[in-house]
């Protein structure tokens, strides 16, 4: 048991020490969560530029009620320009929607795509301010 511990902290101290890259640690962890979620999990900086978002995330939900299972594709786009989201920011949000779906490899397997808008107001980051447009992803193929 003491062995392993003193492995543990070994291999700590060497990462933590070494003065690598830390963009190469993230690209290959993102390289890891796609290769686990599918080719195109992670938006691509084509969506960021879009809006000119500040962060981008997903989340993929599954639920099965009585006989109805319901697959949706939660795509969180932080921060955008508000002078891009103020014109038609349901044509924006297809746009993001579509560019999404067609980088997924593994979106034919689910049957929404929410797009979700949302504002932090920088001086009080508990003002937040959210749109959300859903599309059935049938509509994009």
């Amino acid at each position: 048991m003491r062995s392993k511990i003193f492995t543990l902290l070994f291999i700590i101290v060497i990462v933590t020490s070494c003065s690598c890259d830390p963009e190469k640690f993230a690209k290959f962890a993102f390289k890891s969560m796609e290769a686990m979620m599918g080719e195109g999990f992670m938006p691509s900086e084509e969506i960021r530029m879009l809006g000119n978002f500040q962060g981008m995330s997903v989340n993929l939900s599954k639920s099965t009620d009585e006989d109805t299972t319901t697959s949706t594709i939660y795509l969180k786009l932080e921060n955008g320009d508000p002078l891009v989201l103020g014109n038609q920011p349901e044509v924006l949000a297809r746009k993001c929607a579509e560019l999404y779906l067609r980088d997924f490899e593994k979106a034919g397997d689910y049957q929404q795509i929410t797009v979700q808008f949302i504002q932090t107001d920088p001086t009080n980051p508990e003002n937040i301010a959210m749109q959300e447009y859903i599309f059935d992803t049938q509509d994009f193929y």
